[in-house]
Parts: C-alpha cells; sequence; structure tokens
C-alpha cells in the first residue's frame, strides 16, 4: 500500500471534527486495506507503530529528527527551527520546507506502509554504540523519499504527535463497523489481547466469532484495572454487598506471568522490567506453584534502616537499572504484595467474581520472605474499617483499598468495583507539553510546566494549566536533563516538548476556564513526583477531571 493512501487519510481525518464522519472515513479505509497489513494500520492511524506492551521503543526525539531533516534538505538546523516556531509543529515546518526541496536523488522511491513499518522497526532495533547514527541514516532515507504531506505525517508518527484525532475507542467503532460486528465485541478482544492491529486483523478474517475466541496470552501484558476515588468511606460500604479492604501499599504496580520455568514481570507501563527485578523473579519462582499463571501486585521500595517504606522515586530507580542491579538490590530492597489472579493454568479467570479471583490466588502462592499476599479485611463495619485503614497509614502506606468481591476484572477501565481512601485530596497524573526556561535563580532550568490533559474522544493532551512549585532545585535540574531532549521548538523563554513526561499534581480545586482549550484550570497547581511508571496514553483524561470537577462542586 502506497504511503500517500494513508496520507490522505491522515488529511480528511484532521479536516473534520465530526466523530461521526472519522468513524465513517477509517471504516471505509479499514475496508480497503489489503488483509496483510490489517495488524499494522490501525497502529498508524493512532500515530503509534507498535502495541502498547511491545518492547520496541522508536527511541528518536526532536533533535534526531532535526538532523535528519537538515541532512535531507540541505537547510540550517537554526532555518528549520526558525520555520517550527512560525508553524507551532514540526511536521507543518517540515511539509513546507520539503515543497522548496531540490530533488538530491535521481531516483527516488515510492514509499509505502510496508517501508515504514520495516524501517522504522529497525530504528527502534537499533542499540548500542552508534545507534543513534544509524537511525538517523533510517530516518533521513525515509525522509528523502517522502513527499511534503508524508514527510509531514511521517515526522509526526516518528515523534508520537499525529493530531488526526483518532482515539481508540473511535477506532473501536470503526472496526465494528467494517467487519460486521458490535464495538462491545470488538473492545472486549482488544482488552484481553492489548493489540488494536490483531483485532482488526481477527475481525477481518474470522468475523465476530473469530473476536470472541480471542483470550488473554501468559507473556502478553493487559492494562490493570483503575480505582476510583471514594466519596467515603461510610458510602462505599453501604453500597457494596461484599466489601473486601485491602491495604493501599505505596509502591509500584506489577504483572507477574508465569509460563512453567519462563517468568516474566511487566510494569504498570506494560514495559519488561523482569532484568532490573532479579529479587522479585526468584521470589516469584519459589512462591507461585501454579504451571501458568498472570498475577498481579505491588512491589513496594522498603527502607533497610526503618523497615517502612522509601520514596517512590526509589521504586523508579530499581525499574530503571540496566547496570549495578546487584547492588541496587541491597540498596533499594523490595517487598511484593500479590492481590489479584488474572489467569492460572488452563486459561483467563478475570471474568469470575473477585472472591473467586482471591481464593485462586491463595490456592497458588505459597508465601516465602517479601512475597507475601495482600491483606485483606472482609467487612462492612466502618468501625473495623476505620480501624484497618489507621493501621495502613501506621505503617506507611498510602490508605485504603476497598473491592467488590461480587466483580469481575476489567483491564484498562476505572468502574465502580475498586475504589480506594487516602488521607489527601486526590492529585491527578498529566503530561507536562511545555515549559518555560527559567530566570534569576533558576536561570538555565526548564521550569513553569505546562500541563496537559487527554481528550479521550480525539487522543489530543489539552492544556489544563501551568505549574511551577513543588520543585526543589535538585528536581529542576533533573527534569531539565529529562526534558530538554524533547524540545521541539522555543519561542523566547517558551519551550514546546514531545508529550512524553508524566507527572504527579496536588492542586487546591479545578476551576471552569475560558482560557484554556480543555476548559478547565487548575488552581494552585504543585508537582508531587514524577511517575515515570506512566505513559502519556495513561494520564488522566478530561473526563476524570471532569469528574472531579462536578464532586467539588456537589460538596460546596
Amino acid at each position: 500500500m502506497r504511503y500517500s493512501e494513508l496520507v490522505s487519510i491522515y488529511d480528511r481525518l484532521g479536516a473534520t471534527a465530526s466523530k461521526l464522519e472519522k468513524t465513517s472515513i477509517i471504516t471505509e479505509f479499514l475496508k480497503e486495506t489489503p488483509p496483510e497489513l490489517l495488524d499494522t494500520v490501525p497502529h498508524l492511524l493512532m500515530g503509534t507503530v507498535f502495541p502498547s506492551w511491545s518492547p520496541l521503543d522508536l527511541g528518536v526525539g526532536p533533535g534526531l529528527v532535526y538532523d535528519a531533516i537538515t541532512f535531507v534538505t540541505g537547510i540550517r538546523k537554526e532555518e528549520v527551527k526558525d520555520l517550527v516556531r512560525e508553524e507551532g509543529d514540526i511536521g507543518s515546518a517540515a511539509e513546507k520546507l520539503f515543497q522548496k526541496k531540490a530533488q538530491t536523488t535521481l531516483f527516488s522511491e515510492t514509499l509505502t506502509v510496508e517501508k515504514i513499518r520495516a524501517s522504522l522497526e529497525k530504528v527502534a532495533r537499533a542499540e548500542g554504540t552508534g545507534s543513534q547514527d544509524r537511525k538517523l541514516k533510517i530516518v533521513a532515507e525515509l525522509l528523502s523519499n517522502a513527499q511534503p504531506a508524508e514527510a509531514k505525517y511521517l515526522i509526526r508518527t516518528i515523534l508520537g504527535e499525529l493530531r488526526v484525532g483518532v482515539a481508540e475507542g473511535l477506532l473501536r467503532d470503526a472496526i465494528a463497523k467494517a467487519f460486521g460486528t458490535t464495538p462491545e465485541v470488538v473492545e472486549r478482544a482488544y482488552m484481553l489481547s492489548n493489540d488494536i492491529g490483531r483485532v482488526a486483523s481477527i475481525a477481518a478474517r474470522e468475523g465476530e466469532e473469530g473476536l470472541k475466541g480471542v483470550s488473554m496470552t501468559v507473556g502478553v501484558p493487559i492494562k490493570p484495572m483503575l480505582a476510583q476515588l471514594a466519596p467515603s468511606m461510610e458510602k462505599v460500604l453501604e453500597d457494596i454487598p461484599e466489601p473486601a479492604l485491602e491495604v493501599k501499599y505505596d509502591g509500584a504496580r506489577i504483572q507477574i506471568h508465569k509460563d512453567g520455568e519462563s517468568i516474566r514481570i511487566f510494569s504498570r507501563r506494560l514495559e519488561d522490567v523482569t532484568a532490573p527485578l532479579p529479587d522479585v523473579l526468584s521470589r516469584a519462582r519459589q512462591a507461585i506453584k501454579a504451571d501458568r499463571a498472570i498475577v498481579e501486585g505491588e512491589a513496594v521500595a522498603m527502607d533497610p534502616k526503618t523497615g517502612r517504606p522509601a520514596p517512590f522515586q526509589d521504586i523508579l530507580r530499581r525499574f530503571r537499572r540496566k547496570y549495578g542491579v546487584t547492588a541496587m538490590v541491597e540498596e533499594i530492597p523490595f517487598e511484593v504484595y500479590v492481590f489479584d489472579c488474572l489467569f492460572v493454568d488452563d486459561g483467563a479467570i478475570i471474568d469470575r467474581p473477585f472472591r473467586e479471583r482471591r481464593q485462586e490466588l491463595e490456592a497458588i502462592i505459597e508465601p516465602v520472605a517479601s512475597f507475601e499476599l495482600a491483606v485483606q479485611l472482609v467487612t462492612k463495619s466502618l468501625e473495623k474499617a476505620e480501624a484497618f485503614y489507621r493501621e495502613s497509614l501506621e505503617m506507611g502506606h498510602e490508605g485504603l483499598m476497598i473491592k467488590n468481591l461480587d466483580a469481575p476484572y476489567i483491564p484498562g477501565a476505572r468502574v465502580g468495583h475498586m475504589y480506594k481512601i487516602k488521607p489527601v485530596m486526590e492529585t491527578l497524573d498529566l503530561v507536562i507539553v511545555g515549559a518555560h526556561w527559567g530566570t534569576g535563580k533558576r536561570k538555565g532550568w526548564l521550569s513553569s510546566y505546562v500541563l496537559g490533559a487527554r481528550d479521550e474522544a480525539t487522543g489530543e493532551l489539552l492544556p489544563v494549566g501551568r505549574v511551577g512549585t513543588g520543585v526543589t532545585e535538585e528536581q529542576l535540574e533533573e527534569f531539565t536533563n529529562l526534558l530538554r531532549p524533547l524540545i521541539e521548538f522555543e519561542a523566547g523563554t517558551e519551550v514546546r516538548l514531545k508529550p512524553q513526561v508524566v507527572v504527579e499534581v496536588a492542586y487546591q480545586e479545578i476551576q471552569s476556564s475560558p482560557n484554556y482549550e480543555s476548559g478547565f484550570a487548575l488552581r494552585f497547581p504543585r508537582i508531587v513526583r514524577l511517575r515515570e511508571d506512566k505513559s502519556p496514553r495513561e494520564a488522566d483524561d478530561l473526563d476524570r477531571i471532569r469528574a472531579l470537577y462536578d464532586s467539588q462542586r456537589s460538596q460546596g
């Protein structure tokens, strides 16, 4: 398939705000897509290349893209950056530059979807010494064969900013219409496979029955079920017929997959973190008695001196570690508390009630030191629940989870099956989409960060405020080092960033605001911590902000 065909679809999608029209455009395009490309095209329609759980990552920042544009066009990098400032987008700037570009090759190759997929996979697999040069060469080769509009969307795809308003829900509906099934069946298959390309391919080949046959696979992580903030402990205990209370551990969520002797550990971002967690791997091998299983739990960093939970940033240090792993295990020991079982021996059990999943978990887990079952109390007594909550806080943990023993497990959803209770105001996980270069004591550092929340309908990140507090000088340096490679363009002190970094933000209240496209603004926001365990796609969306806004209004 010529890439230009997909580019024309991008143009049409970007030209309309109508969800129905977007769905119709994608529906017809999927019908015409060659069967062998249906595992690829849906990802490209959302501006991604690989499934979210894939270990492959392009690892390309704006700097490399600038170098590739300069190499192909012969235009100085500063001139390219000047045009990006004018256009507000590297892709749009590249389109203009490529319209002026003289042909530097006698024979240019027609770009195809197959060629782009294969080339970007080579980019993702480039590692080690000289990898950036190899990535640059591959990206430059693609751009040298690109027409202006192709260059625009290719660059946006590489940087993860397609901007045509296609989110998962819209693509789900289009797949259902294209191949004669229902959105619910498509959603279910996607929920279990975590691969929208695979779902489209199965829908085309096997129809609804094929989709209904999709099941979880050991070794392929699924999105975690999410908790809602409890309106009050009393209210939740009253509403849930038989509630199970568990400690809300102050750690990082992990998913452990066992298949015989093979064990893999995945983070909340669905990244394989087996290598930096050899202690967890060893204990999981001892504790999990089932031959095949998927269990979920929380990895908690412990302070060896106090025996209490260590700061969340210590957890991230463990997860990021590639070298000196053994020393880091001793410096920051982990304790793991498992609280759910999603798959055991013969298949997935997520549709079964939590009480049965907990029973399966207890049956297959033989606790060992630092790998235990989450502490659980089944009660409707407010007095007992409050005592359990105080005990959790005294241990140094975050609070309390209240779960419905009758509820199934719904991956990726924030439904009323699980609630959290914390002693502080609910925070938000937001993406840094821009910043300002500091002045005075903050000169030379990126500060005053622009925060974005996802519009679930379009997948776009819309600003909800700016934050400059809650960051120490040490953290300013860390944030600047983290964000500098993500700079897309600068205008004076203002900086536009590739949206990749997620932070947890506290605030006094959420306000309605005509000044932001999102319609909301955070009052007195402050950064609580970096959330490297979350991807931008896991950041909070406007629906959640709207729900919190409505909740605070109802409470006066």
